[in-house]
């Protein structure tokens, strides 16, 4: 049977064309949805996805054309024809109602850069005629096989620099850690437990640790000491970052049996809940807090500079052993969804300026700070409230707590 290797795929037939499509967005790979836009918010996607980028914002070396491959990123190819890769949604086009999500770009689609009256826009190379995605025809031997289009596109970077951190980190309220369920006891001795081990927990008080469906064990993340996450500024605790064990699956719920006391007395008490440990990072121990785990979320996370003015700064560098972060590695911004942060925000870290003695000029002392150098660039990928997990995409120098973050303009 023959079978297009990229059917259902959104279509860039023009980037004037994409403003069009300012009025919808791709609910799936094969599901639109229209949403009603105002004059004003069509004229503006109009402007953008027709005006492009100044050629001036174009990379050095930038191709006139480029064959996508599979084991490509958004950002590398972004980084491939512009100094400012989380311009991205700029050179390509934009759909004002999914502004974060440029349409999707597979492997063998060609990349065509145009530049007219000082300006540089993207579109795809016809195929057969039309601007289309690859249609090369594959012939499917008959086997059993499960494949979603959609895992086809491009990742924004690579997925294993993230998928370690959407399931770890988390930023909890006070006491939500104190509320939670706990692990109480081991089948024998033993302090510590790790992955395949059996162990006991409970719920709080006037909440037993119960299955929610008869014979469908409940999953759990297994998480300890929520420290204070202080801003580095105001001195305010803004959250508290739980730090992630492992997972555990209940196999039987919390009860109450009535046992007989050694005065013959018979008393209700209750017997914990069954989990086995399903993975540990670290070892597990008595104390050690369940939280329910949640559903698995699919995140398109395309780089882009965010709408509103941010300045803040670094608060937390992801992992307790750890001072300074390099490239590739995790740390908790001041900001967060309260101040416009969203997924796929392209920030700049700055590093501050030296503060010194001006002795340019004979008898002058006037103390000096030297201005804030950009150090790098850093984005979000898991923002809550007032703070957000971002991942450090190019760095000079290490990353520090307190480093000011800023637009990357």
């Amino acid at each position: 049977m023959a079978q297009p290797k990229a059917a259902f795929v959104p279509q860039l037939r023009a980037l004037a064309a994409c403003a069009a499509l300012a009025g919808g967005w791709l609910a799936g790979p094969a599901a639109a949805q229209n949403f009603p836009i105002t004059p004003n918010q069509r004229s503006t996607a109009e402007q953008v996805a027709m005006a492009g980028v100044p050629i001036s914002e174009l990379a050095p070396n930038a191709p006139d054309s480029y064959t996508v491959k599979s084991g490509d990123t958004l950002w590398a190819i972004s980084g491939l024809f512009l100094k400012s890769p989380w311009r991205w949604p700029e050179l390509w086009g934009m759909n004002m109602q999914e502004v974060r999500n440029p349409h999707r770009i597979y492997p063998g689609q060609q990349l065509v850069l145009e530049k007219i009256n000082g300006r540089a826009t993207l579109r795809m190379r016809a195929q057969g005629g039309l601007d289309t995605p690859p249609t090369d025809t594959v012939r499917v031997s008959p086997r059993a096989r499960v494949a979603s289009l959609a895992d086809a596109s491009l990742p924004t970077l690579d997925p294993n620099l993230l998928d370690p951190f959407l399931a770890e980190p988390i930023i909890l309220n006070e006491n939500t850690l104190e509320r939670a369920p706990r692990i109480v006891a081991a089948p024998d001795v033993r302090v510590l437990m790790t992955r395949g081990d059996r162990a006991y927990a409970r719920g709080v008080t006037g909440s037993p640790l119960q299955l929610r469906e008869a014979g469908m064990p409940e999953e759990f993340r297994v998480f300890r000491n929520a420290r204070p996450l202080v801003d580095p500024i105001t001195k305010a605790v803004l959250g508290y970052e739980a730090q992630y064990l492992g997972k555990a699956s209940m196999v039987r719920s919390e009860t109450v049996q009535q046992v007989k006391a050694k005065n013959g007395d018979t008393n209700p008490m209750p017997v914990p809940a069954t989990i086995d440990i399903l993975a540990a990072k670290e070892e597990i121990r008595v104390g050690d807090r369940l939280l329910a785990e949640p559903a698995r979320q699919v995140v398109s996370y395309v780089p882009r500079a965010p709408e509103v003015r941010i300045e803040g700064a670094i608060v937390s560098v992801y992992g307790s052993a750890v001072a300074m972060a390099g490239q590739n590695q995790i740390v908790v911004i001041n900001k967060g969804t309260a101040d416009g942060i969203e997924s796929g925000h392209v920030l700049a870290v700055l590093k501050d300026g030296a503060q010194l003695q001006d002795r340019s000029q004979a008898g002058e002392r006037t103390q000096i700070k030297l201005p804030n150098e950009r150090n790098g660039l850093l984005m979000v990928f898991r923002p809550f409230e007032k703070l957000s997990y971002a991942l450090i995409l190019e760095i000079t120098d290490g990353v520090e707590i307190g480093d000011r973050i800023a637009n990357p303009r």
